[in-house]
């Protein structure tokens, strides 16, 4: 049960207890090392395994299920590969012994083989069901040689990298922690889903005028009024207008799931590279109450602080990169979801205005570029340009986002 070492995962760093009771003998890796799946790690001089009954068990169980779990030996050097809990929930613990199911036989559906609460219970099914009776799958009428010939999935392997020594010295970075993690995500989501992109520009003057002129009442109530946070509450408008924004794609049933909760993810960067928090029910929050959570959840981002539960169960994502400058650009989809809205820094532009008396007028706005990033499989362009043009209301007129606002 004593900590024994932490482990970086993609999102948090997490401690890992010994499973066994006695002294640790040899220590195999290096502070900072990537260690790859069933890796020895730890040689301990034989005491007895406790990790079943280890209080931390939770703990290294979450770890576990980020692809981490560690490999420990005794004294007598046989690596014990994978050693340690089954990395399931307690709750999927409590399901399988009501169930009469053994964990360790139970195929893990989950990242890096976490066994969910669904795997025990189709496990369990199937244990019910007599060989009899289960559904034979037809063999294909051109016979076995349709297996044999059967399609083969069209990939491009990636040719190897050219030797870069020859052109003059060079430095080697390992990718790891978060920029792993990005890289990862980021080739996933470019690979499965085919991005579209409607962009626009946002008025934001009295937008900014209703921020300046509240955002110390919020300051004295511990929160922060940012151009974010008024972009939450109108992200949710125009999600509950457009909820195919809100959804994902089953590509296995073919079939589209509208999420009926509000989950938005905001992209934070931290001196490790991008995180995206997610703020939960934004429907059921005041502009007060989540400027003060979003606060705390940045702050708590970029101190590395942030749960592995508060990284989850977004359904929608939006990134804001106006604090560092910049103009449009063209964020990817955070995988599985199928939109995500990304603003760029707000600058004052000359804009042409009719007046009343429909004379044009070229007066100073403060402008925002705004791009909506789709999945192409479940939102059409049309599907983008009316996304925006509910956000625009919004955003360009603070009195109409308070009506609208549930």
């Amino acid at each position: 049960g004593d900590v024994i070492l932490e482990i970086e995962t993609d999102k948090a760093t997490v401690e890992i207890p010994s499973p066994f009771n006695g002294n640790v003998m040899e220590i195999l890796v290096k502070d900072g090392d990537i260690i790859p799946v069933g890796k020895e790690m730890i040689r301990f001089d034989g005491g007895e395994n406790e990790a079943v009954k280890s209080p931390s068990e939770e703990i290294a169980t979450t770890a576990q299920s980020q692809g981490n779990r560690a490999t420990f030996a005794t004294k007598d050097h046989k690596s014990q590969s994978n050693y340690g809990p089954i990395p399931a929930s307690p709750a999927t613990r409590r399901l399988a012994r009501e169930l009469n199911v053994d964990l360790a036989v139970v195929p893990g559906s989950g990242p890096a083989g976490l066994v969910t609460a669904e795997d025990v219970r189709r496990f369990a099914e199937k244990k019910e069901v007599s060989p009899d009776l289960e559904e034979k799958q037809p063999l294909d009428s051109v016979g076995q040689e349709a297996v044999a010939y059967s399609a083969r999935p069209l990939t491009v392997d990636a040719p190897p990298l050219p030797d870069f020594q020859k052109y003059g010295p060079l430095k080697r970075l390992p990718l790891r922690s978060i920029r792993r993690a990005t890289a990862k995500q980021m080739a996933l989501a470019w690979s499965q889903i085919p991005h579209v992109n409607s962009q626009d520009s946002i008025d934001v003057t009295k937008l900014e005028e209703f921020r300046q002129k509240h955002k110390e009442a919020v300051a004295q109530k511990g929160g922060r009024l940012t151009f974010t946070v008024l972009a939450l509450k109108a992200a949710l408008v125009a999600l509950k207008a457009h909820p195919r924004a809100n959804a994902s794609l089953d590509v296995s049933t073919g079939e589209i799931i509208l999420k009926e909760y509000f989950n938005i993810g905001v992209a934070v960067s931290t001196d490790e590279g991008l995180l995206v928090p997610v703020v939960k029910n934004v429907d059921q929050k005041s502009i007060l109450a989540l400027s003060i959570e979003l606060n705390q959840l940045v702050q708590r981002t970029r101190e590395r602080k942030v749960g592995l539960e508060e990284m989850r169960g977004g359904s929608f994502t939006i990134t804001n990169m106006g604090a560092i400058g910049g103009g449009g650009f063209a964020p990817i989809i955070n995988y599985p979801e199928v939109a995500i809205l990304g603003f760029g820094q707000a600058g004052w532009q000359p804009v042409v205005q009719e007046r009343e008396d429909h004379q044009r007028e070229i007066i100073p706005r403060l402008m925002v570029p705004v791009v909506l990033a789709m999945d192409h499989r479940v939102m059409d362009g049309v599907d983008g340009v009316r996304f925006i043009q509910t956000i625009k209301q919004c955003l360009e007129d603070p009195g109409w986002l308070m009506i609208q606002m549930p």
